[in-house]
């Protein structure tokens, strides 16, 4: 391993523009808050609402991760340098770059979820438990499309995660962030689910929490739990607090995160089906000009040899509907053909073309690499 691993800090990531959808009882005794379905509400111990219980669940399974990488980087000149070493090649040198992120024990075998930035560039990465406990990790796979990753450890007796279930959060219902943030390991913010099914245009496929419970450096690739303890997220991004924003966080859903953990671990990879479109969101003055249907996206781009292409498929073409379904944006007819796993499955396509609608059939391939 090059170098110590151990400190640094993770370069935060930030989400550097707003968007205009991302807005900014009284009795004698203290009422706890509502807890999400399925999740255990808060202990009420002399009056003081407490969610240790929760935290004593999950925290155990939250790690952090150290990652170092070398960098090369080329040697400014100094003034001596331009008066006798001209002509000359110029000169490199290299240092290690350390940096910090979270992530989740998630079995018994040593897997751990966190982000896919977190460990992208790592020539070398080291996780310690919450009890003190040190090991190398190797990665098992990653996933840029969801921003996830999964790491193995070869430790005994570890914490494992309980899974919880995303689909059944509201808004309002109390979440828990768990991380490092700027180093603290094992550090707890409170809030609430602030929103759901968040698009941020920075994966390709989102679907993401949006908290107010205090996200920070370094807790990247940690846990967001309900009050049960039980896992509902994997802490992801942040709205760049440069702006004056506060308490915009995200996270990516414990049910994306179960279905690409699963896949990785069975294949080294996830396994998307892919038939070679490039789909934008028709903006609704064109639809109203162009007199389109109120949902479909417009067909941008095709690869040239791709299944789409092959059945028919043309630039220009407005895909209306996948299998019998409206397809509303670019977003969600990505995810529709993706979830067709198995290659040679044919799906159905209705497109529009010059005013006239038009049905065709294509089959599903597996999504090549860095597409």
């Amino acid at each position: 391993m090059a170098g110590s691993i151990v400190g640094g800090l993770a370069l935060a990531f930030v989400i550097v523009a707003l968007r205009p959808d991302l807005i900014r009882r009284e009795s004698g005794a203290l009422a706890p808050p509502i807890a999400a379905p399925g999740s255990a509400p808060p202990t009420v111990q002399s009056g003081r609402v407490t969610y240790a219980d929760a935290v004593r669940r999950a925290a155990p399974a939250v790690v952090n991760i150290y990652t170092a990488r070398v960098v090369t980087e080329r040697v400014a000149p100094s003034s001596l340098d331009e008066l006798f070493r001209e002509g000359w090649p110029p000169r490199y040198r290299q240092r290690i770059e350390n940096s910090l992120g979270s992530g989740v024990i998630v079995d018994r075998d040593g897997h751990i979820v966190t982000n896919h930035h977190v460990i992208a560039n790592a020539d070398a990465i080291r996780v310690q438990l919450a009890d003190e406990r040190i090991a190398d990790a190797e990665i098992v796979g990653r996933d840029p499309d969801t921003d996830l990753a999964v790491l193995r450890i070869a430790l005994k007796d570890l914490p494992v995660a309980p899974f919880g279930r995303s689909d059944n959060l509201h808004v309002g219902d109390v979440v828990l962030a768990i991380g490092s943030p700027v180093g603290l390991s094992q550090t707890v913010t409170h809030g609430i689910v602030s929103a759901t099914t968040r698009s941020l245009g920075v994966a390709t496929f989102e679907d993401f929490i949006q908290t107010d419970a205090a996200i920070n450096v370094g807790n990247s690739g940690g846990a967001l739990i309900d009050t049960s303890g039980a896992l509902v997220g994997i802490n992801t991004a942040i709205i760049a607090k440069n702006l004056g924003v506060e308490g915009i966080g995200f996270a990516i859903p414990v049910d994306l995160v179960r279905g690409v953990l699963a896949d990785i671990i069975a294949h080294g990879r996830v396994i998307r089906g892919w038939i070679g479109i490039e789909p934008r969101d028709v903006p609704e003055y064109q639809r109203q000009q162009l007199g389109l249907p109120a949902t479909g996206v417009l067909i941008a781009n095709l690869y040239v040899g791709s299944p789409a292409q092959r059945a028919g498929l043309q630039p220009g073409d407005v895909l209306t509907d996948i299998d019998g379904e409206p397809v509303r944006t670019a977003q969600e007819a990505i995810a529709r053909v993706a979830s067709h796993r198995k290659p040679g499955e044919t799906i159905k396509l209705r497109v529009i073309r010059g005013g006239r609608a038009m049905e065709l059939q294509t089959q599903v391939v597996e999504q090549p690499r860095g597409r």
